[in-house]
């Protein structure tokens, strides 16, 4: 074969090779805009899906603040956290004082001459201010007396009136139940009442000028 010939066909060769290349690329590369374009529609979509998701989320948060903000107290009310004996008089969302206080003791006593039996435990739950006294008198009951071992006085005896173990102030909340002042501050931060809440005196202070008739108490 004449040499001019057999370069024309090798040519030929290489232009039908390269010819192939390019089309595969071309192919490729067309394989790879749609899948590009396919990834980024996707991805916009589900940014959008997730704008709206969060714009629902949003929505739904703030119905429910409203919720709550409808069950939360209104004006002073005050807290008490029986476990780590702490006592809060709060106004809103604001705390106006925080003080350590000694709430029930969890203690038993049983009456040995009868069928009588006493759970010395601060009681939980919703409560209000129901009287304010200043000098509190405290009028001691039988299991007072039994716990001495003393014998219980007729109803309105006079050994059942005792001044001065109350603080200068006490904020009753029915049932006998008051949170009032202490002679045993050295106490405070401990469960050992008989199920009055004791604070000290600067506390108690500001709590019973806050506090009105019918504020609320929330004991947990």
């Amino acid at each position: 074969m004449p040499n001019g010939r057999k370069v024309i066909i090798i040519l030929l060769i290489f232009v039908g090779i390269l010819l192939l290349i390019f089309t595969a690329l071309e192919i490729s590369g067309h394989c790879l805009v749609a899948k590009n374009r396919s990834f980024w529609a996707s991805y916009l979509n589900d940014q959008r899906l997730d704008t709206r998701t969060f714009n629902q989320l949003v929505k739904r948060n703030d119905s429910l603040k409203k919720k709550m903000d409808n069950y939360s107290p209104k004006g002073v009310y005050i807290v008490i956290d029986t476990a780590y004996n702490l006592i809060f008089l709060r106004k809103g969302s604001v705390t106006l004082t925080q003080a350590t206080v000694s709430c029930g003791s969890g203690n038993v006593l049983e009456d040995p001459q009868g069928n009588r039996r006493w759970v010395f435990d601060t009681p939980r739950g919703e409560f209000a201010v129901q009287s304010k006294l200043r000098d509190p008198v405290w009028i001691k009951p039988d299991w007072a007396f039994i716990e001495e071992g003393k014998e219980i006085p007729s109803k309105f005896a006079e050994e059942r009136y005792e001044e001065g173990v109350l603080g200068d102030y006490a904020l009753g909340f029915g049932d006998g139940f008051f949170i009032h002042g202490t002679l045993y501050t050295r106490m405070l931060g401990r469960n050992v009442t008989h199920g009055c809440i004791r604070v000290g005196d600067e506390a108690l202070k500001t709590i019973y000028k806050e506090a009105l008739i019918g504020t609320k108490i929330y004991i947990y």
